[in-house]
């Protein structure tokens, strides 16, 4: 059962993460649920990597650092999105 609760917690949190970043990024408008959820999972480990390659420590856990990661990292997706899509 612990792995079914953590599948919750990823879509959650990918969820608001990604919900955050569409709103910061000015794309909220045009975002829905499911791909604020698969922005905010894949800008987790976007987020992780450049935070690793940046030597800012471990973002790993349920914690604030883990949560801003995740949302710098949707970010950095949705400007690569816009900036292929142009």
């Amino acid at each position: 059962m612990p792995e079914v609760s953590n599948l919750i917690i990823w879509l959650v949190l990918g969820g608001i993460s990604g919900w955050i970043a569409s709103m910061i990024a000015g794309k909220n408008a045009g975002m829905g649920l499911i791909a604020n959820i698969v922005v905010g999972i894949i800008g987790a480990f976007i987020g992780g990597w450049v935070a690793g390659l940046l030597n800012l420590g471990p973002a790993t856990g349920l914690n604030l650092w883990s949560f801003l990661v995740s949302i710098v990292g949707a970010l950095i997706l949705l400007w690569l999105i816009n900036l292929f899509s142009r």
